[in-house]
Protein backbone atom coordinates (compact mmCIF):
# COMPACT_ATOMS: atom_id res chain seq x y z
CA UNK A 1 0.00 0.00 0.00
CA UNK A 2 1.34 3.31 -1.21
CA UNK A 3 1.66 5.85 2.23
CA UNK A 4 3.22 9.33 2.02
CA UNK A 5 3.94 10.52 5.39
CA UNK A 6 4.32 14.42 5.87
CA UNK A 7 6.88 16.37 8.80
CA UNK A 8 8.49 19.35 9.59
CA UNK A 9 5.60 21.18 9.67
CA UNK A 10 5.60 23.99 13.01
CA UNK A 11 5.11 27.43 13.95
CA UNK A 12 7.10 30.38 12.98
CA UNK A 13 7.24 33.72 12.66
CA UNK A 14 7.28 35.68 9.31
CA UNK A 15 10.65 35.72 7.52
CA UNK A 16 11.44 32.51 9.15
CA UNK A 17 12.12 29.13 7.08
CA UNK A 18 11.15 25.24 7.69
CA UNK A 19 11.85 22.39 6.10
CA UNK A 20 9.18 20.02 5.36
CA UNK A 21 9.62 16.32 4.01
CA UNK A 22 7.86 14.10 2.61
CA UNK A 23 8.79 9.89 3.35
CA UNK A 24 7.23 7.44 0.62
CA UNK A 25 6.96 3.97 0.89
CA UNK A 26 5.33 1.50 -1.22
CA UNK A 27 6.47 3.34 -4.22
CA UNK A 28 9.16 4.67 -6.35
CA UNK A 29 9.49 8.67 -6.14
CA UNK A 30 12.69 8.27 -9.28
CA UNK A 31 10.30 7.79 -11.84
CA UNK A 32 7.08 9.11 -10.76
CA UNK A 33 5.84 12.63 -10.43
CA UNK A 34 5.55 14.66 -7.10
CA UNK A 35 4.07 17.83 -5.94
CA UNK A 36 3.39 19.71 -3.00
CA UNK A 37 0.32 21.18 -2.42
CA UNK A 38 -1.29 23.27 0.29
CA UNK A 39 -4.98 24.06 1.86
CA UNK A 40 -5.93 26.80 4.38
CA UNK A 41 -9.36 26.67 5.93
CA UNK A 42 -12.02 27.75 3.84
CA UNK A 43 -9.92 27.29 0.95
CA UNK A 44 -9.35 25.20 -2.26
CA UNK A 45 -6.04 23.42 -1.99
CA UNK A 46 -3.71 24.84 -4.36
CA UNK A 47 -0.21 23.67 -6.03
CA UNK A 48 2.79 25.16 -4.63
CA UNK A 49 5.30 23.34 -6.27
CA UNK A 50 5.98 20.12 -8.37
CA UNK A 51 8.72 17.87 -9.89
CA UNK A 52 9.35 16.08 -13.13
CA UNK A 53 11.49 13.15 -12.65
CA UNK A 54 12.16 12.93 -16.44
CA UNK A 55 14.84 16.04 -16.42
CA UNK A 56 14.25 17.16 -12.74
CA UNK A 57 12.42 20.17 -13.96
CA UNK A 58 10.78 21.93 -11.25
CA UNK A 59 7.45 23.99 -11.42
CA UNK A 60 6.54 26.46 -8.95
CA UNK A 61 3.28 28.85 -8.09
CA UNK A 62 4.19 32.65 -8.43
CA UNK A 63 3.42 33.14 -5.00
CA UNK A 64 6.54 30.89 -3.44
CA UNK A 65 9.35 31.64 -6.48
CA UNK A 66 12.25 32.58 -5.11
CA UNK A 67 10.92 31.48 -1.64
CA UNK A 68 10.58 27.63 -1.96
CA UNK A 69 12.27 24.98 -3.24
CA UNK A 70 11.05 21.57 -4.30
CA UNK A 71 13.93 18.72 -4.23
CA UNK A 72 14.32 14.51 -3.71
CA UNK A 73 16.72 12.63 -2.15
CA UNK A 74 16.27 9.31 -4.92
CA UNK A 75 18.18 6.87 -2.50
CA UNK A 76 16.06 7.70 0.79
CA UNK A 77 12.52 8.13 -1.65
CA UNK A 78 11.97 11.21 0.03
CA UNK A 79 10.79 14.61 -1.44
CA UNK A 80 11.48 17.86 0.50
CA UNK A 81 10.11 21.48 0.23
CA UNK A 82 12.40 24.49 1.47
CA UNK A 83 10.42 27.61 2.78
CA UNK A 84 12.06 30.43 3.32
CA UNK A 85 10.72 34.09 4.25
CA UNK A 86 7.99 32.52 5.52
CA UNK A 87 5.13 34.82 5.47
CA UNK A 88 1.33 35.04 7.05
CA UNK A 89 -0.68 34.16 3.69
CA UNK A 90 1.38 30.60 3.64
CA UNK A 91 -0.36 29.16 6.48
CA UNK A 92 -2.13 26.07 5.61
CA UNK A 93 -1.91 22.31 5.71
CA UNK A 94 0.68 21.13 3.87
CA UNK A 95 0.04 18.22 1.60
CA UNK A 96 2.80 16.13 -0.86
CA UNK A 97 1.12 14.00 -3.86
CA UNK A 98 2.34 11.40 -6.36
CA UNK A 99 1.27 9.59 -9.42
CA UNK A 100 2.96 8.74 -12.64
CA UNK A 101 0.58 11.61 -14.28
CA UNK A 102 2.14 14.74 -14.24
CA UNK A 103 -0.59 17.42 -13.45
CA UNK A 104 1.87 20.09 -12.71
CA UNK A 105 -0.02 22.01 -9.59
CA UNK A 106 -3.20 20.29 -10.50
CA UNK A 107 -4.52 18.55 -7.44
CA UNK A 108 -5.56 15.72 -9.29
CA UNK A 109 -2.13 13.45 -8.03
CA UNK A 110 -3.47 9.87 -7.10
CA UNK A 111 -1.49 9.38 -4.13
CA UNK A 112 -1.73 11.82 -0.95
CA UNK A 113 -0.17 12.11 2.39
CA UNK A 114 -2.35 13.36 5.50
CA UNK A 115 -0.45 16.80 5.62
CA UNK A 116 1.37 18.25 8.15
CA UNK A 117 0.41 21.66 9.67
CA UNK A 118 2.70 25.15 9.10
CA UNK A 119 1.26 28.25 10.62
CA UNK A 120 3.34 31.82 9.87
CA UNK A 121 3.01 34.67 12.81
CA UNK A 122 3.35 38.45 11.79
Amino acid sequence: QVQLVESGGGSVQAGGSLRLSCAVSEYTIFSNCMGWFRQAPGKEREGVASIYPGDGSTFYDDSVKGRFTISKDNAKNTLYLQMNSLKPEDTAMYYCAADQVYWVLVPRYNYWGQGTQVTVSS
